[in-house]
């Protein structure tokens, strides 16, 4: 199997995707119905991730997490201020 070679950008670009796909599930459910705590596998679900990735945002620090009798929660609230302070402003000629 031949190597890729992943650079910074590569990985800066991929977490500002993946951001953005987290606000984009979180506004689609901003009815009232959002639960206050997701479950690793509502997560993976919503955001399409398979679990390494999701270990992986949680060891970088890009998921906060609770941990409750061996069970990983996210709190959406933490996820949707997560989402706000990394959006990304385009000018006006992207």
């Amino acid at each position: 199997m031949p190597a890729s070679i992943i650079t910074t950008d590569d990985l800066r670009d991929f977490k500002l995707e993946l951001l953005d796909d987290i606000k984009k599930i979180l506004s689609k459910q901003d009815n009232g119905k959002l639960k206050k705590y997701l479950k690793s596998s509502e997560v993976m679900d919503l955001l399409q991730v398979s679990p390494g990735t999701l270990q992986n945002l949680r060891i970088n620090g890009t998921l906060p997490y609770t941990k409750v009798g061996g069970i990983i929660y996210y709190d959406a609230e933490e996820i949707q201020n997560i989402m706000t302070s990394n959006r990304v402003q385009h000018g006006s000629n992207s």
